[in-house]
């Protein structure tokens, strides 16, 4: 039955998304994350980022991948209410340039639309309710590629975006990232820069007047005028920094910082009229490139409390991995402890590389 409360949400969320064309919150799932190794790590990996998963984290990664490799990734929100589901494929061009391909899915399926219940006599008629479903998918399509500055690498995101909510209305955005990594040859630090949607990403949105009609009247003197049809995603930026450390041969830890910009004033700890700042910080252990454990803490906000005062929260990460020659697997957990506003996940991926065929 908690689906059946969505619908209203749902609706509501039309007027209230198009208010106003420029938004803080735009295309949130796209926000999300993907690899439950890098979940694990609360998102710290835009330097190190370097598999078929930087197509998201940072495409200029892809320029490390040495073959062919596919992922996978699994996880419930909201009580198991929506699926976020995504599939990745990069492979290297030739030993100075990568491209690679995602696809993002977040939904709820089967919701109760209930807003045909009653009847124009005024009769509660069950027949009326139907089912209708409300998605958001995205389709980025990936380039890197090194630069004569030894160290450098670059890479380019085109992303396609369709929304749809039920039969009531749907989207279409178009928009690019870009991001940078540096690798120093001396002690092997590591820099990340991502710039997300660098030029805003604009979604136009089509609305069922038909449909609308029928909601016109479904809560007295709410959804009396049809909402605007276009958005933009303002930009964001993400500065990342990693070092990995190796103990006697068979040990390994990396350690992973970023600070996560939007220009906006938001809850983020640190924030501004010009600029907020959310920073993360994660580490990985590993043994033998075998077995990894990994955590981390970020989504540092300020929440207003009942009686007005500020609350800081944080998001701490836990996360598993093993590695059998070119089979990865992975396991998250968000949001441990339910120490954050953010809900918990169990989150999994699955990571091939084709190099196992190949031996």
């Amino acid at each position: 039955m908690k689906k059946s409360f969505i619908i209203g949400l749902l609706l509501s969320s039309i007027t209230i998304t198009y208010g106003q064309t420029v938004r803080k919150y735009s295309n949130e799932f796209l926000n999300i994350g993907v690899d439950a190794a890098a979940l694990g790590m609360s998102n710290a990996v835009v330097a190190h980022t370097g598999d078929v998963n930087s197509g998201y984290w940072n495409p200029a990664g892809l320029i490390k991948l040495e073959d062919k490799q596919f992922a996978l990734m699994h996880a419930n929100y909201f009580a198991n209410i929506a699926q976020y589901n995504y599939a990745g494929f990069a492979m290297p061009i030739d030993d100075r340039s990568a491209i690679g391909a995602s696809i993002i899915r977040f939904g709820v399926d089967d919701i109760l639309n209930t807003t045909q219940l009653i009847d124009s006599q005024g009769n509660i008629d069950y027949n009326r309710i139907s089912l209708f479903s409300t998605a958001d998918y995205a389709l980025t399509v990936s380039y890197a590629r090194s630069l004569p500055v030894d160290g450098l690498n670059y890479g380019v995101n085109a992303k396609v975006i369709h929304r749809i909510i039920g039969d009531f209305a749907s989207s279409w955005g178009f928009g690019f990232d870009l991001g940078l990594q540096y690798i120093s040859d001396e002690d092997d630090w590591k820099f990340g820069l991502m710039l997300r949607d660098i030029t805003t990403t604009y979604n136009t949105w089509t609305i069922n007047k038909g449909e609308y009609q029928k909601i016109k009247d479904a809560v007295p003197g709410e959804n009396q005028e049809l909402p605007e049809t276009s958005e933009i995603t303002l930009p964001k930026a993400q500065l990342g920094l990693s070092k990995k450390y190796i103990i006697r041969y068979d040990y390994s830890i990396m350690a992973a910082a970023n600070l996560n910009m939007q220009f906006a004033q938001t809850n983020d700890i640190i924030s501004t009229s010009i600029v907020s700042i959310d920073p993360a910080v994660g580490f990985e252990f590993g043994y033998i490139d075998l077995v990894f454990l990994r955590g981390g803490v970020g989504n540092f906000q300020k929440l207003t409390q009942i009686d007005n005062t500020n609350k800081l929260s944080f998001q701490p990460n836990i996360g598993l991995g093993f590695k059998y020659k070119g089979i990865q697997v992975d396991y998250a957990l968000t949001d441990l402890g339910d120490q954050s506003a953010a809900l918990y996940s169990n989150i999994f991926s699955l990571k091939i590389d084709f190099d196992i065929f190949r031996h």
